[in-house]
């Protein structure tokens, strides 16, 4: 790679910072920090494309890269913007403005928005190695690119379940544990990982050791679907609130898939 790490690394956050601003001062008017969730893909999708524009070697690997990203996250973005239309703020959000009034508006530019621009910075890490890598596609960037596709597929499969289950009046109350939900409790998620040790492996495959250190990109992800703003966080009281779940938790897997467990709570 013939310009600086430096460089390159300011070329993927400079979008990324520029689509978080303008989405902040939106979500000031609309009052609904919840709108960062639907630009969460945009702001990664938009690091990798500046770093295929701006880097020499991008090639095939590259374009491959940028191919299932931009798929990835045209397609979380159309599915977060439906999900959420109409519902306001999400309750998460609530919660936060709650802890942080009086002047959250001017505190959620850096709690939420600022926070999320560098996460997803650092989630999108291994476009830079992978794109910036002038080798030729190994079997390594096939297994990866496998990997990514399948996690995308995955993970769009399981959002459709649920959206159709929840489009069904007869379903309020119950819980979804059909198709890949039966599986695990979270096969969204599961999906999504996949993605990024995929993207990361093919990132490996380019730069070899030194693009290894993109690591962090699919240990955050992974981190934050777990034990953040995933698993967590969703299941923090969801057995208070619908008792129903709790069987649910007693004989489904949290996240990897494997078969269901028999008995309950």
């Amino acid at each position: 790679m013939d310009k600086s790490f430096l460089d390159a690394a300011l070329v993927g956050l400079a979008p990324i910072v520029g689509l978080s601003l303008v989405t902040w001062i939106v979500s000031v008017a609309q009052r609904d920090a919840s709108l960062v969730d639907r630009m969460w893909g945009a702001f990664i999708a938009s690091a990798a494309l500046a770093w295929f524009a701006w880097l020499p070697d991008s090639g095939e690997r590259g374009a491959a890269m940028l191919v299932l990203v931009m798929a990835w996250a045209f397609r979380l973005g159309i599915y977060v913007t439906v999900r959420n239309w109409g519902h306001g703020e999400d309750r998460r959000y609530q919660q936060i403005r709650a802890r942080n009034e009086p002047g959250f508006a001017l505190k959620s530019l850096y709690l939420v928005f600022g926070l999320q621009a560098v996460l997803a910075w650092v989630v999108a890490t291994p476009f830079l190695a992978g794109m910036g890598a002038a080798s030729e596609l190994n079997v390594v960037d096939f297994v990866g690119l496998v990997l990514a596709g399948f996690g995308m597929v995955y993970e769009a499969v399981a959002d459709a379940q649920m959206a159709h289950f929840k489009r069904d009046a007869s379903h309020a109350g119950r819980v979804m544990d059909r198709g890949l939900w039966r599986f695990s409790r979270h096969p969204n998620y599961f999906g999504e990982a996949c993605i990024w040790w995929g993207f990361w492996l093919v990132a490996l495959a380019g730069a070899g050791w030194a693009g290894a250190w993109t690591v962090v990109s699919p240990i955050l992800m992974t981190v934050l679907l777990l034990k953040v703003s995933g698993v967590s966080l969703l299941e923090k009281d969801i057995g208070e609130r619908r008792p129903a779940y709790r069987d649910y938790i007693a004989r489904t897997p949290s996240f990897i898939p494997g078969l269901p467990r028999k008995g309950g709570a």
